[in-house]
């Protein structure tokens, strides 16, 4: 079996296989240590917008979180005490990054081809390279003439010293709520050029102490029991987004209020009101972004970007507005599913063509005509509110059932069947349809508004529908 990424997806998958015996595995991670977005988002301020008791595995929780809303470095060592724990590190070929994986019918196996030209054989194939690992930087006509340092914020770059810079600031999504803030501390001014407002909430982010560790250690259930009140208000949140969107009305009035109390200059609160339904785009928790946009060395700028110029950015009307320093917070390739890698079935058909319409999975796992290939934060399992850990471990579940299937005598390989796809696709697509997801533009949707990324229910009925492989949804092969 060969799993790529070293994420949470990649390590849950294992960690799923090896607890359940199945221990000839490998995992291939282009880097050189693994993390996934842990590892590469290292930007002043960058933390998790779900709480730590929640965004971690279920089955090895963690009662020395120092925080509610735990930041990289903690997130990224939780990983790698799981990876540590579990023996997992043995199983892990770093700086091998995977470019192609075809499908041999006739021997029932994958052959994945990686970048240095070695091949690699496996009767199971899991890609787990997530949904927001490929940064994406915007086509500004004259991006590349810049000439002061320009980088994004999933690569930032440490060795920039912003003291004294003026420093424009390309985007205002989840990552540049965090960093903004920061930047202000350090840089001589910042300009924050916004395309579409987001609303933001406040986070209730305390430190824990010492004692509630050791509670948290000594009685696991007190913990657990944080856990669950995360995660049933994740879920009301998602039954307001989905099912009721007047619910949402009691979120917008609290945004509204944090604006009012943060935001005193009514031009500048203007300007940062969204005018689309909450929850459309991703929904923001922070309790600095505000405060910072509201002091005298930071500026708002609303007005479209014509161009990037040697000295700044140029907007609409002509206007160049000078910086030092340029940080594009514009996000990631969220709906190009396995990125840059050529991924080839049965009669060598592409992926990339069969995803020519859009990405799409039965139950965001398996794709009709790619045998034994079982996808992980796949299409249509990203959240509007919750953790996707939680939707990891199920996929997990479902691909360890799916080698238990595999592992039977006489089976070559299993295939989704297409009609299982197709209804459960119509299914997933006319629910999202009537969500509050199809409202407006964002990475959620693509650009004919199919949404590729979300899953239109609640995490409880996701669990109840993976909870057991149905061999019925697969043509067996011998």
């Amino acid at each position: 079996m060969l799993i790529v990424g070293t994420g949470f997806g990649g390590i849950g998958t294992a960690i799923e296989l090896k607890r359940a015996g199945f221990t000839d595995f490998t995992i291939l991670e282009s880097a050189a240590e693994p993390g996934g977005v842990w590892r590469d988002n290292t930007y002043p301020g960058a933390a998790c917008d779900i709480p730590s008791p929640l965004y971690s595995f279920s089955f090895e929780p963690n009662p020395r979180w120092p925080k509610r809303f735990s930041h990289q470095p903690d997130i990224l060592g939780y990983l790698r005490r799981v990876i540590a724990k579990y023996g997992l590190e043995p199983h892990i070929r770093y700086r091998t990054e995977v470019t192609g994986a075809a499908f041999d019918e006739g021997r029932g196996v994958w052959r994945v081809e990686t970048r240095s030209g070695e091949t690699h054989e496996a009767n199971v194939f899991v890609p787990a390279v997530g949904q927001l690992s490929r940064p994406v930087l915007p086509d500004i006509p004259g991006r590349e003439s810049f000439g002061g340092d320009a980088f994004h914020s999933a690569r930032w770059d440490h060795d920039v010293d912003l003291a004294g810079k003026r420093v424009a600031v390309i985007g205002t999504g989840a990552s540049a709520v965090q960093f903004v803030p920061e930047l202000r501390k350090r840089a001589k001014h910042v300009t924050v050029f916004q395309r579409t407002p987001p609303y933001v909430m406040a986070k209730s982010d305390p430190t824990y102490r010492r004692w509630q560790h050791w509670l948290f250690e000594h009685v696991p259930p007190t913990q657990l029991l944080g856990r669950l009140r995360i995660f049933l208000l994740a879920e009301y949140a998602t039954y307001a987004m989905t099912k009721h969107p007047v619910l949402a009305k009691m979120f917008e009035l609290r945004t509204a209020q944090l604006r009012r109390r943060h935001i005193k200059d009514p031009e500048l609160r203007a300007k940062l009101k969204p005018a689309y339904p909450l929850g459309c785009k991703r929904i923001l928790f922070t309790n600095e972004y505000l405060p910072a946009l509201a002091q005298p060395d930071v500026d708002v700028e609303t007005r479209r970007i014509s161009s990037i110029t040697p000295r700044g950015v140029r907007v609409e009307d002509g206007t160049e507005i000078d910086a030092d320093v340029l940080v594009y917070g514009t996000g990631f390739a969220a709906t190009d599913f396995l990125g840059r890698i050529e991924v080839r079935g049965l009669g060598g058909r592409s992926l990339r063509d069969e995803w020519a319409g859009g990405a799409r999975a039965y139950l965001g796992i398996a794709v009709p005509g790619f045998p034994n290939m079982f996808c992980v934060y796949g299409p249509n399992t990203n959240l509007g509110a919750g953790s996707i850990i939680y939707m990891i471990e199920r996929q997990a579940r479902y691909i360890r059932q799916a080698v238990e299937q595999l592992a039977r005598p006489g089976v070559s390989y299993v295939d989704v069947r297409a009609e299982v796809e197709e209804r459960y696709d119509r299914e997933v697509q006319g629910r999202l349809g009537h969500s509050v997801w199809s409202a407006c533009t964002s990475w959620y949707r693509q650009a004919d508004g199919r949404v590729t990324t979300n899953w239109p229910g609640l995490v409880t009925e996701y669990d109840r529908r993976t909870r057991r492989l149905e061999p019925a949804d697969f043509r067996v092969v011998a």
